[in-house]
């Protein structure tokens, strides 16, 4: 028996790398089931009011989903710095 959790957002043009625009969130805590962290997949665990980087995926994921109000944004992502180190493919 296996037990899972999926977390599924719709959105539209994400694009198929982790790309780098300069971008982080804050996490505020607000959430009642995740006080010191938010786990949004295995490779973001965000801790409360810790800087974190994200690309523009992670950061479309949580700036216009029901999860906007829990996150403060860093960053215009208007500078596009390459792709993430060690995420997706690296050119």
């Amino acid at each position: 028996f296996y037990s899972a959790t999926y977390r599924l957002v719709k959105l539209a043009g994400l694009e198929p790398d982790c790309e780098d625009y300069g971008q982080a969130v804050i996490y505020k805590g607000s959430i009642p089931t995740a006080p010191k962290a938010f786990v949004l997949d295995s490779h973001h665990v965000i801790e409360k009011g810790k800087v974190f980087p994200v690309c523009g995926n992670s950061m479309k994921m949580l700036k216009e989903t029901r999860f906007r109000d829990h996150f403060d944004v860093v960053g215009e992502g208007k500078t596009h710095f390459g792709i993430f180190e060690g995420c997706a493919k690296n050119v």
